[in-house]
């Protein structure tokens, strides 16, 4: 089943255009990561899914029904995670849940039941009193994962739900998000974080200048960008292998350089003494690939 289909997809703001006409389509399960660097048009495409922002030219359906025309009903099979903590500082825990629950439609039999559950789920409930104020930023974070299921929705949208946590609340929010996975939702993840991508998706829309670059699942990405092996040697550089950098795959990250290969052994041999020159050895991952396709310069806002 298709929730969301996009079809020359595109968003302009005066002269600048934000989305190019990209092509996606998202079925029912699993969790998809929508992944770029900041101006790639990643949170355009997403406002413009939830309906923040209109469309200039395409199409987008969601439950195969274009998003300007969609139902109250059918906005409750969405559920959003915001970028932002913005819930109501002055209710407590368990009274912002409450309030949604009714934006929504449902009745106060049928919150109490969800509070509960969700208030396990993201482990509040001994917070459920609490003011919002008084909530850590990782507690804040699971109350807003918690907010957007209170509807029971198909599709949850999680806008970078980790950026700023400490490792601990980074991990127990992953662990929800792979539960929420087993529960059959279907998860649009934007993140910063490759690791996190990595963990969490089991597909992966690279998006830049307003253009999808590539899309597959994360080993796919990996085996087609990067070499297997990355080796980080440190400067100076042997002369064997200065003299023949170009014929690697490398980046130069100052005091070192980042060499990808498939053999070790076309490495080593330039190396006159690996056990000291090599200072990481680690396997090709989701970042390599992202810095391949998107550059290493820095953009604004970053």
């Amino acid at each position: 089943m298709t929730l969301i289909q996009a079809t020359g997809l595109t968003k302009t703001y005066r002269t600048t255009n934000a989305v190019k006409g990209i092509d996606f389509t998202i079925e029912a399960g699993g969790c998809v990561g929508l992944l770029g660097p900041n101006g790639a048009g990643k949170t355009t495409t997403m406002k413009m899914l939830v309906g923040q922002t209109t469309i200039t030219d395409g199409e987008l359906t969601l439950f195969d029904v274009p998003v300007s025309k969609l139902s109250a009903d059918e906005r409750g099979r969405l559920g959003l995670v915001s970028q932002d903590n913005n819930l109501d500082p002055d209710l407590t825990v368990e009274q912002n849940l409450q309030l949604y629950g009714r934006y929504y439609g449902l009745s106060r039999d049928e919150v109490a039941p969800r509070v509960e559950a969700l208030l396990d789920f993201v482990q509040l409930k001994e917070k459920r009193n609490d003011s919002v104020r008084a909530l850590s930023g990782g507690m804040q974070r699971r109350l807003v994962i918690a907010r957007a299921l209170i509807a029971d929705p198909e599709l949850v949208i999680l806008d970078e739900p980790t950026t700023g946590l400490d490792p601990q609340a980074r991990v127990l929010i992953w662990q929800r998000v792979l539960e929420l996975k087993k529960q059959g939702k279907t998860l649009l993840l934007t993140t910063h974080y490759m690791d996190e991508a990595q963990r969490l998706c089991d597909r992966i829309i690279v998006i830049d200048g307003g253009e999808i670059l590539d899309d597959g699942t994360p080993k796919e990405l990996i085996k087609r960008h990067v070499p297997t092996q990355v080796y980080e040697v440190n400067k100076p550089l042997p002369k064997a292998l200065e003299d023949d950098l170009s014929s690697f795959e490398a980046d130069d990250l100052g005091d070192s350089v980042q060499v990808y290969v498939n053999d070790p052994k076309q490495l080593f041999e330039k190396l006159d003494h690996p056990e000291t020159q090599v200072r990481l050895h680690r396997p090709a991952n989701l970042e390599d690939v992202f810095l391949r396709l998107t550059g290493r310069n820095l953009r604004e806002g970053a």
